[in-house]
């Protein structure tokens, strides 16, 4: 053991220019290169999929608990059920749920300046956790509940506010229209504040303002809301406790994750997987194919070596070795270098954001950046253990070297 990782530490660490040493300075670039993309590739995969499902669960909730209506579209105007404290409970107590908002949506028709725009009204109750908005906000403030009746004041988005040319403490005219009577009411309200979440699906259809006015306008009792908001601790959990919640409510409610509501973003944000995926088989396949390469051309070069070696009565094993460590010092130099390299141009873009994406397309004004560490350690691991078991194939060479013929090989 010794010996084979003296002769190997020779090797590698020779100063001496010769064709070896830029094949094994090739060989670990290589790898640097692939370790380096594969933690880059599952950072941002895991950034964009992070920032997209958090913009949207902080709208929605990830889960949505309202009357059971198959035949209608799940963006639509709910049917007014009850609060119901049974449904409350049985929601609150399940475990994994951090907590519980009623809501209300409304079809309407805002009018500024002789300018109109559709939007679906989504109204609120005073104890709305407004932190889930705020943080989009771009002008303005959250909406004042203080009024008894019901709040005068409305949120809207960037891209409607634009449009319209709308500015926080403008006066606008709202028409809420009535699917079923054919009928308008007319209310006027003062713009809090505009928001932005970077999501078109929402941008560009929704207002925020208080269910009371809802409430007013339906003709519903005091009471009546169009549905749960449910947000829970962890959003891996979201199909597990949406199939419990399923089955443990009363007949009349129904539970819908948000990726029912909205399938097309979650399943952009499944494609993300299929291309990490992609990058990975790749990287994996350059580092190794690069690997057993430079192994093979340090074996054929050093053929003279392995006859004296083998004349001195060194076993084929022990040659076998002294490649395999020398390989390995390679493999692990790179891995080492892809890791410092890797995870600093991931730092590097999550402290300036230097790379820059059309929100639109992508949901994200920059690319977004999480590392999750156990990741990064099965990455350099894992490249580590498949690099070694796939070099032990080019060290058979050395058992087909005969001693004589190598010693007077040039």
């Amino acid at each position: 053991m010794k010996l084979a990782l003296f002769i190997a530490q020779r090797i590698t660490f020779n100063r001496q220019k010769s064709f070896s040493r830029f094949i094994i300075r090739l060989a670990t670039a290589a790898t640097a290169l692939s370790v380096a993309s594969m933690i880059i590739t599952m950072a941002f995969v895991n950034g964009f999929q992070k920032a997209v499902s958090e913009k949207v669960f902080s709208f929605w909730g990830h889960i949505r608990v309202q009357q059971y209506e198959p035949t209608k579209s799940l963006v639509a105007e709910e049917t007014p059920l009850q609060q119901n404290d049974t449904v409350f409970n049985i929601v609150k107590h399940i475990g994994g749920v951090k907590n519980i908002q009623a809501f209300a949506t409304k079809s309407a028709v805002i009018d500024h300046d002789r300018n109109i725009e559709g939007i679906l009204f989504k109204g609120v109750e005073k104890q709305y956790d407004s932190s889930n908005i705020i943080k989009f906000l771009q002008q303005g403030r959250w909406l004042n509940f203080a009024d008894t009746s019901y709040s005068k004041e409305l949120l809207v988005s960037e891209p409607i506010a634009q449009q319209l040319n709308i500015k926080p403490g403008d006066t606008i005219s709202i028409f809420f229209i009535s699917a079923t009577q054919g009928q308008t009411s007319l209310r006027k309200l003062t713009v809090a504040g505009i928001f932005k979440t970077g999501i078109e699906e929402y941008d560009k259809l929704f207002a925020i303002g208080d269910i009371r006015l809802l409430r007013r306008i339906n003709n519903w009792e005091h009471n009546e809301i169009g549905g749960y908001e449910v947000f829970l601790t962890d959003y891996h959990q979201t199909d597990t406790i949406n199939h419990r919640l399923y089955d443990e409510l009363p007949q009349a409610w129904v539970s819908r994750s948000v990726k029912e509501v909205y399938p097309n973003i979650f399943d952009w944000l499944s494609i993300q997987d299929v291309n990490k995926d992609v990058i990975f088989i790749v990287m994996s396949v350059v580092a190794i194919i690069n690997l057993i390469t430079c192994l093979l051309i340090l074996v054929l070069e050093r053929t003279k070596m392995i006859g004296t070696l083998k004349a001195m009565g060194a076993r084929d094993w022990t040659i076998q070795k002294v490649f395999l460590f020398n390989a390995t010092y390679i493999a692990g130099i790179g891995i080492i270098s892809g890791l410092f390299f890797g995870l600093g141009l991931c730092f590097l873009q999550s402290a300036t954001g230097f790379i820059k994406l059309d929100e639109t397309a992508y949901y994200v004004s920059r690319a977004p950046v999480y590392i999750v560490w156990w990741q990064v350690a099965a990455i350099c691991t894992g490249t580590l253990g498949v690099c070694f078991l796939s070099l032990l194939l080019p060290t058979l060479l050395v058992r087909t070297i005969q001693p004589i013929k190598a010693i007077q090989f040039r």
